[in-house]
C-alpha cells in the first residue's frame, strides 16, 4: 500500500516493543525515516535493527518532564507523532485536563 508517507520522518514513541514497533515497521515500510523510542535502549535498538537501515533511536522517560525534554530535543522535527508511549493521564505527553 503507499499512503504517500515516503520520505517523511516518523517519531513512535512506545516503539521498542509490542504495537509501537509494529507501527514503526509498517512507517518504514511506508517509506519514512522511522525514529524508535523507549525507556530501554538494548530493547529499542533491537527494534531498529530489524527494521533496517536510516532507522534512528531516541532514549527516554515521558512520564516525567525532564525526560520528554531530551527525547524532543534528540528528535527535533518530524513529520509523523505516533504517541503510543504510557497510558491515559501519564506524563507530559499524555496529560489530560
Amino acid at each position: 500500500m503507499d499512503l504517500g508517507l515516503a520520505d517523511k520522518r516518523a517519531l513512535v514513541t512506545g516503539s521498542s516493543s509490542g504495537i509501537g514497533a509494529g507501527i514503526a515497521r509498517l512507517l518504514a515500510a511506508e517509506g519514512c525515516a522511522v525514529i524508535v523510542h523507549g525507556r530501554d535502549a538494548e530493547k529499542a535498538r533491537a527494534v531498529a535493527d530489524s527494521i533496517g537501515r536510516g532507522v534512528c533511536v531516541a532514549i527516554g522517560d515521558l512520564s516525567t518532564d525532564a525526560g520528554a525534554d531530551a527525547v524532543a530535543k534528540a528528535v527535533g522535527e518530524v513529520d509523523i507523532l505516533v504517541n503510543n508511549a504510557g497510558g491515559a493521564g501519564v506524563g507530559p505527553w499524555g496529560r489530560t485536563g
